[in-house]
């Protein structure tokens, strides 16, 4: 991913609300699933990491990214956004 595509996908994700949220439970196989999920039909996803989780939302992201293929786009304090190309017939988001 270029930087300018980079900085096109944290301009969409400037609007955004988290739709899911990470809890003291941390990384789960539901809530890697519900990202995965998530990712396929939207593309980019914007995360909150609750106060009582105590892992680092920085490996937070990476490890979700692993796990779903996909890519972090930006991590601020404690939202973390991803993006993961769509599938050809379904792309929602052209990257410039």
């Amino acid at each position: 991913m270029t930087t300018k595509q980079r900085a096109y996908l944290k301009s969409l994700a400037m609007t955004m609300d988290p739709i899911l949220q990470i809890g003291k439970s941390s990384m789960t196989p539901s809530l890697t699933e519900a990202v995965s999920e998530a990712l396929n039909a939207r593309e980019l996803i914007k995360i909150n990491v609750l106060q009582n989780c105590s892992d680092d939302p920085k490996k937070l992201a990476e490890i979700i990214a692993e796990r779903t293929h996909s890519q972090v786009v930006q991590v601020i304090g404690k939202k973390i956004v991803l993006y993961k190309e769509g599938k050809d017939d379904k792309k929602k988001i052209m990257l410039p």
